[in-house]
């Protein structure tokens, strides 16, 4: 079988195996969540309750504010404590989060309406009921699904393409996903078919999740839904790096999918719009990995959003010993969480907690000009330029040599002899860029 791949990648430990064999099961309703009215790329949702208001489950808590934004819904049936400002996590700032105490008995919901078999809907009400659901990307990236559902005007799309690659190492979710809920993905997949009027789609999964691959192909046979198997190596599931091995199109620097006639969705993503479409259900839970060699038992589970990160973790049994750090996400792309009490987002696809044995890494030197860096990074870029011009402040000339294409996907730092952190790097000379264009200088 030829295994579908790009140039560049790394191939770090995947420790799959930690919790790719534990079956989803659902985490009972916490007794309060903290919901961000920034959960996704864009616009914070604005506001719609006040302290003291009595919320169903699914009901508008926030309301998108702009086309790239996205709502916000009650994860508990309950009352409204309060807003907080806690820091967000991604933003790395205090930013508006809802306060939802449970109520006592069965929670009441709110679904959407109108809901049903997607095609007794036109393409674009099927959007308007997938904007209504704040369905976000659930890959990590939260972008607002519906925008990618309305390409612009002069921009044609021929294919969907559907990211089961899970490359990032630890997080075993979406392979567990396509193992339990295979049809309901495909349903989700023929739902956004639909709404973007396109007749093909392909599923990308790696090859060292091949009882999926079994199990897609049979639920796709009959289907126009190819399954394509995908070599192990990380960033497989990168968008651009996706869209290479399976089409062999590829996206220009600075643009997007759409630009090559492609629109990407994650497995998870497809599930919750399946959910909303056919059930009427708003985006309040998500599914997420709890792994690493640091909690005492891991865990896929279903999880509403804006649980708290301890909660979670008391429900695997808490920590193990020698814990050196609890990530959002995986160890290669993943957010450090600096408090326990930090709820989750739309985006969190994992729980990682590692070790200091597990993070271990050779000692800080100074580049050696091996060129390793250059031969793992997936955008073709030389990373170890891009961290001296970022150390040295020369953000033009970073710009000028690929700054803003890098994805941030962390294969220059793994692979480096010397341990350079060039991500870090990275990640702040665009920060400091986009503030001084924003600033009006250069």
């Amino acid at each position: 079988m030829k295994l579908l791949t790009f140039k560049g990648g790394v191939h770090p430990p995947y420790r799959k195996e930690l919790a790719s064999s534990k079956p989803i099961e659902v985490l009972p309703p916490p007794s309060v969540v903290k919901v961000f009215l920034a959960n996704h790329g864009g616009a914070p949702a604005k506001l719609l309750v006040k302290e003291g208001d009595v919320v169903k489950l699914g009901q508008k808590i926030g309301e998108a504010a702009g086309f790239i934004s996205a709502n916000v819904h009650a994860s508990l049936a309950g009352t409204v404590k309060g807003v907080e400002k806690i820091l967000h996590p991604i933003q790395e700032r205090p930013m508006e989060a809802v306060v939802i105490e449970k109520s006592e008995g069965v929670e009441e919901w709110e679904l959407i309406t109108p809901h049903g078999d997607f095609n007794r809907f036109t393409p674009k009400e099927v959007v308007d009921i997938i904007r209504e659901a704040g369905i976000v990307g659930l890959g990590g990236a939260m972008f607002p699904t519906h925008v990618k559902l309305v390409p612009p005007e002069g921009k044609k799309v021929d294919l969907l393409v559907i990211n089961g690659a899970e490359c990032e190492p630890y997080l075993t979710v979406d392979h567990r996903l396509m193992l339990e809920k295979s049809a309901e993905i495909v349903k989700g997949v023929k739902v956004l078919m639909h709404a973007l009027g396109v007749t093909r789609a392909i599923v990308g999964i790696e090859s060292n999740k091949f009882d999926a691959v079994e199990k897609m192909k049979a639920v796709c046979r009959g289907e126009p839904i190819e399954v394509a198997v995908l070599k192990t190596k990380y960033p497989q599931g990168a968008e651009k790096q996706l869209i290479y091995a399976l089409t062999k199109r590829i996206v220009p620097s600075g643009g997007l999918p759409l630009d090559v006639g492609v629109v990407v969705q994650n497995v998870g993503t497809c599930f919750a719009v399946y959910e909303a479409v056919e059930h009427g259900k708003p985006l309040i839970e998500r599914c997420l990995t709890v792994t690493g060699k640091g909690v005492k038992n891991t865990a896929n589970l279903v999880v509403r959003i804006g649980t708290l990160t301890s909660t979670i973790l008391d429900h695997v049994g808490g920590f193990a010993d020698n814990v050196d750090r609890v990530l959002f996400g995986g160890p290669m792309m993943g957010i450090a969480v600096r408090s326990l009490d930090t709820p989750i987002l739309k985006g969190t696809s994992g729980i990682t907690v590692l070790t200091k044995e597990e993070v271990k890494g050779p000692p800080q030197k100074s580049c050696i000009r091996c060129s390793r860096c250059v031969e793992a990074c997936p955008m073709n870029l030389q990373p170890y330029l891009l961290d001296l011009l970022a150390k040295k402040r020369l953000y033009d000339q970073a710009v000028e040599q690929g700054l803003m294409d890098c994805i941030e996907c962390g294969s220059c730092s793994y692979i480096c002899p010397s341990g350079i952190e060039h991500v870090k790097s990275i990640k702040l000379a665009k920060k400091v860029y986009r503030a001084l264009r924003g600033g009006g200088k250069k």
